[in-house]
């Protein structure tokens, strides 16, 4: 049976290099993919998913506008079946678009591949991400680590300057140089989300 999966991390966990790596597995087998990146993450290039080790491919842009259950239909009833959707970028989705996805899986047969973030500088779940976690079928989590060695789950926005940026809009694209994957205690502390005192009797990093 189908089903809709959901790989999430934090920013640089390899989850575009995980995706590359599972749709080649799939076509080296003579197996047909699709994948989709959002429209607005153009980083890599319009219409292209890229990893940080290299590794890259063409993908077919998504925006709010997109009807996927209608895009993997179509495909199948005009170029033959698809055999596993990808998806990058997937915190981007729609809660609407996640249920066609749900129904890609379920309606059409095909399995779903979607990776993501989980929540965003400020620590709240991107829609896409909330209405996965919500349905998605399967979940897992990509792991990346905090500079103390702890798995880093939060992440952080710089400015410009370097500095912690602790308000703004939930979306805006950026890489290594905008973003910082941390630890949740890390995290609490660049971002000021915690008093003195709580630190009293607890060991320093």
């Amino acid at each position: 049976m189908a089903k809709l999966y959901f790989h999430y991390s934090a920013m640089n966990a390899g989850k575009s290099t995980l995706l590359l790596q599972a749709s080649y597995n799939y076509r080296e087998r003579g197996m047909t993919t699709m994948l989709f990146t959002a429209a607005l993450d153009d980083r890599a290039g319009s219409g292209r998913i890229a990893s940080r080790i290299g590794l890259n491919a063409d993908a077919e842009t998504f925006t709010a506008d997109t009807d996927f259950f209608a895009r993997v239909a179509t495909h199948n009833a005009a170029a033959g079946p698809v055999h596993c959707v990808f998806l990058d970028e997937a915190q981007f989705l729609s809660e609407a678009q996640v249920w066609q996805l749900a129904r890609v899986a379920d309606r059409l047969g095909v399995p779903v591949m979607a990776y993501g973030l989980r929540t965003d500088f400020q620590g709240k779940l991107f829609p896409g991400s909330q209405a996965l976690l919500a349905i998605a079928d399967d979940l897992r989590e990509v792991r990346t680590i905090c500079r103390c060695g702890r798995k880093a789950a939060m992440v952080v926005r710089l400015d410009g300057e370097g500095r912690v940026v602790k308000e703004g809009a939930q979306v805006e694209i950026g890489g290594n140089d905008r973003y910082i994957s941390l630890c949740r205690r890390h995290w609490e502390e660049e971002t000021g989300r915690y008093r003195a005192e709580d630190l009293v009797g607890f060991a320093q990093p």
